[in-house]
């Protein structure tokens, strides 16, 4: 089941596009995350997605808002590296590889029959709350406004 409003944010630490170290914790520490999970690297309407989580990103950090956006895919980091260079994204793309989908599977936004997150979206505050969280079908592409707009509005 899906977490939501009330839950506390499962934390994680996965290998990033870069190598990185990527905390949940830590990012959330610097003000509100929004925290998108996606099922496939490459596929288009991940594509869409993954550019529109940079621009929420760039949008927060020209505004001087305090937000992080994080993505997570069960991707190997070597794919999400190959897939955020081509996009230009410099957003931490998360693997949640190995264990697989281990981080999805805490949100409840793992699909076990296919090995993938499901578009599950969730808003984190810097208490590790969660104050907003939602599916959508693998199909349909998010709008991201309501979580910039909630995000910000926890900064």
């Amino acid at each position: 089941m899906i977490l939501g409003p009330g839950d506390a944010a499962p934390d994680f630490s996965l290998s990033d596009q870069f190598g990185r170290d990527l905390h949940l914790a830590e990012a959330a520490r610097r003000g509100p995350v929004i925290l998108a999970f996606l099922p496939y690297a490459f596929s288009p309407v991940c594509g869409d997605e993954i550019r529109a989580l940079q621009e929420i990103q760039d949008d927060a950090d020209a505004w001087g808002v305090p937000l992080t956006v994080i993505a997570v895919t069960a991707d190997a980091k070597y794919t999400l590296a190959a897939w955020g260079a081509e996009r230009g994204v410099s957003l931490p793309i998360g693997s949640d590889f190995w264990p697989h989908g281990e981080v999805a599977r805490a949100y409840g936004v793992f699909d076990e029959e296919h090995g993938v997150a499901e578009r599950g979206v969730f808003v984190i505050t810097a208490d590790g709350t969660i104050v907003s969280g939602r599916q959508v079908a693998r199909t349909e592409t998010r709008d991201f406004a309501i979580e910039a707009r909630t995000a910000a509005a926890n900064a």
